[in-house]
């Protein structure tokens, strides 16, 4: 019988339910051994529930914690591949703002009902997921929430971009978590402006936050198959996010 290591995982695709009682689809990754571990939340970017998305997944897993990422697309366009329903949901105006805290409440009720489930939450998503995660640990209890890009917290969306994609800088009185944030200083959603208005309301407000941008990289630094890929930025944000959650979720 072969033994499972401690980088041996397991990963699928589950229901569970969402905003409103809804059944949605998620995708769950986990370690095979046993103890006691943390629970995240990995909230998609704007192109979807895809291969990339599941890939971070997995890499957060083999960390040692239980993560789960809702497919916030189901309602539109469920069964569909990631490029169809994502353009199903900016069709229909984006995901809104109380429905995903519905789904994060609801992956979250779910990684707690996990075997060696710690209590300790935190949620991370990148691009329109980074918006979402301020908005999700601004509107539930976490203990550690991680930003990557998200833009549109601090400034209007351009014309075109889904309806639901609007400034949430007010909420930040709510935060309720730790925040480590990981932009590129060449981004134009979010600019630097942008991120030094977030960083100088969450100093103004004395939340636990730190923020890194990174020169020479640009948005979806982190996406090994696209040209926006930099590797020593995505090398040392995945430091900081590994050890920002070991700080926050583990023990």
């Amino acid at each position: 019988m072969t033994r499972a290591g401690s980088d041996a995982i397991r990963a699928e695709t589950i229901t569970i339910k969402g905003h409103g009682g809804d059944e949605i689809e998620a995708y769950w990754a986990g370690p095979l051994t046993s103890g006691s571990r943390g629970g995240l939340v990995w909230i998609h970017h704007m192109p979807g529930y895809d291969r990339e998305t599941k890939e971070f997944v997995r890499r957060l897993a083999v960390s040692g914690y239980h993560v789960v990422c809702p497919n916030l697309y189901s309602r539109e366009a469920p069964g569909a591949d990631p490029d169809d329903a994502a353009a199903a949901s900016r069709a229909a105006g984006g995901v809104p703002d109380e429905r995903l805290v519905g789904d994060v409440a609801g992956a979250v009720a779910h990684l707690g009902g996990l075997p060696g489930a710690n209590g300790k939450f935190g949620v991370i998503g990148h691009c329109s997921g980074g918006r979402h995660a301020f908005l999700a640990a601004c509107s539930l209890p976490f203990d550690a929430a991680v930003n990557c890009y998200g833009a549109f917290i601090v400034e209007d969306p351009p014309e075109g971009m889904p309806k639901a994609m609007k400034p949430i800088l007010d909420l930040a009185p709510s935060l309720s978590a730790p925040m480590l944030g990981l932009f590129g200083a060449e981004d134009r959603f979010p600019t630097p402006e942008a991120v030094a208005t977030l960083d100088a309301e969450l100093t103004r407000l004395g939340k636990l936050h730190e923020f890194h941008s990174y020169d020479g990289a640009g948005h979806a630094f982190f996406s090994v198959d696209r040209p926006a890929y930099r590797v020593d930025a995505a090398v040392d944000g995945w430091r900081r996010i590994d050890a920002f959650f070991a700080t926050h979720l583990k023990g």
